[in-house]
């Protein structure tokens, strides 16, 4: 059975109606479970009632929108993954790396390391779950032109030996460990085809076509989870270029983060519905009241740093090395790692 002809199931949905609500990604009664009906109304052109009235029949389908008790919600998180970072000190500090089901920002000024960080995961989230991957694939929003299929090289041909043994025979590319030679140059280019290989990328153009990117990305998560290497991570970098760049001044400002909101909680889907991490970078301004301390301020305002589940901020210090500052999170303590920016990755200090 199709996801369009199960939807049909719901009360008030016909052919026309489920072939719109499955070309805008929802494909699944949960997803129509957590939508609007504001939201469902303007997807497939029906009336609020109509839409209301099916996204309650998809929470009573999907057994979504009451209330659990804490021991559900601890089984819950169980489920949720760590993604390394690859840096031993950073992931002490987020608590054993980046979460799935969450959004985590990562900011900083240009040229702090947040494009080297959607790099770096963006390979270690394909990596065997003993060595702190996901076994999964990713999705890489690029909007502005920062992803570099030879930097994703140069950090495949960085990882240890054991690693890129191991990290062989989940791609497939040997039968199992100790068939694999990790000096062998065919199979190190074989192994860096294959990571390219399950690395999404798109290239946004504005903030409306990193919005339809965004929910584009949550047709191919869903897809994608009976697959060998579903959908664990989504990369934006950056979030904010865009909307920055086209709302200008005091009089667009509420316009902007409407626009905002509405794509942060359409990454959170993504995360929320395929058990996905989620890491956006974002730019910063300076903040000319603050005398003292860092005059460094995050874009994006109140919205992005309410709905930003963990909050990174990086900064340059001694040549090669950067400063990994956790500022927000709910259930860890602040506090600051090293990393060091080298050819072959993020590397221990």
């Amino acid at each position: 059975m199709s996801a369009s002809e199960d939807l049909e199931e719901l009360p008030g949905v016909g052919p026309a109606t489920a072939e719109k609500l499955k070309d805008n990604g929802f494909d699944g009664y949960q997803g129509i479970a957590v939508a609007s009906p504001g939201e469902l109304s303007n997807t497939a052109d029906i009336g609020e009632s109509s839409a209301a009235d099916i996204i309650q029949a998809a929470r009573e389908a999907a057994d979504i929108g009451g209330f659990e008790t804490g021991v559900t919600v601890l089984e819950r998180r169980e489920q949720i993954g760590k993604l390394t970072w690859s840096v031993g000190e950073v992931d002490e500090l987020l608590g054993g790396g980046i979460e799935t089901q969450s959004i985590t920002e990562v900011y900083g000024e240009f040229g702090a390391g947040k494009s080297q960080v959607t790099h770096q995961i963006s390979v270690t989230v394909q990596l065997p779950a003993e060595h702190g991957g996901l076994e999964g694939s990713a999705i890489f929003i690029d909007s502005e032109d920062t992803f570099r299929p030879e930097r994703i090289e140069q950090m495949v041909k960085g990882l240890d030996d054991e690693v890129l043994e191991d990290t062989m025979v989940l791609h497939e590319l040997v039968e199992e460990e100790g068939d694999a030679d990790a000096g062998d140059d065919a199979l190190l280019d074989a192994l860096v085809e294959s990571v390219l290989d399950k690395i999404h990328v798109a290239k946004a153009f504005n903030s409306n076509h990193q919005i339809l990117l965004a929910e584009k990305a949550q047709e191919i998560a869903g897809e994608s989870q009976d697959d060998d290497f579903p959908v664990r991570l989504l990369c934006v970098d950056s979030l904010t270029s865009h909307f920055r760049a086209e709302y200008v001044g005091r009089g667009e400002l509420a316009e902007r983060q409407q626009k905002l909101n509405k794509h942060l909680h359409d990454l959170m889907r993504v995360g929320d519905l395929n058990n996905t991490a989620v890491v956006v970078t974002n730019q910063v301004a300076s903040n000319p009241d603050s005398f003292f301390g860092d005059p460094t301020q995050p874009i994006g305002g109140n919205i992005l740093g309410h709905t930003s589940t963990f909050r990174i901020y990086l900064r340059k210090s001694k040549g090669n090395k950067r400063i990994v500052k956790l500022v927000d999170a709910p259930n860890l303590p602040d506090g600051e790692a090293v990393m060091r920016v080298e050819e072959g990755g993020l590397m221990d200090e």
